[in-house]
């Protein structure tokens, strides 16, 4: 019988729900591998694939309407490292997010927090007639006056 989840696999439907609910607990793929009896490598490829499709249909849904959007960035990680000072301090990963009031979030890792990189997730995400509101004004004052 045809898996109708996976095209071209020899993974049966029952054997790929029990990957999916693996992926779900958030197993690593090498204990996945043991528990379902299917290589590595290929639990990899399905793991992958369920990572795309899942970033897909994120994508495809948009996250917000026009209203009143909040804006903020947040640095997660270890405790400062001594001698490290400054925004994040050191290896700490920097996440963008934007949040319509009381409803969806959205969020994304960025690389660092400049106005460079963050006005155009904000254009992709925000409809041009939304109320935007950030804690820093003197950050994004001029460039997010086309909103």
């Amino acid at each position: 019988m045809r898996n109708p989840y996976c095209a071209r696999t020899k993974i049966s439907t029952p054997k790929f729900r029990q990957i999916l609910r693996l992926f779900a607990v958030d197993l690593e793929a090498t204990k996945v591998a043991v528990l379902s009896g299917v290589t590595r490598k290929t639990i990899n490829e399905l793991f992958g694939k369920v990572r795309a499709r899942i970033d897909q249909l994120a994508e495809a849904e948009s996250p917000f309407d026009c209203g009143e959007i909040e804006v903020d960035e947040s640095y997660f990680g270890a405790r400062r490292v001594r001698g490290k000072r400054g925004r994040g301090g050191a290896g700490k990963t920097r996440v963008f997010g934007l949040k319509k009031r009381g409803d969806k979030v959205y969020t994304q890792v960025v690389k660092n927090c400049s106005a460079a990189q963050l006005v155009p997730i904000i254009k992709r995400l925000a409809p041009l007639d939304s109320v935007i509101y950030t804690h820093s004004e003197l950050f994004f004052g001029e460039r997010l006056r086309w909103c």
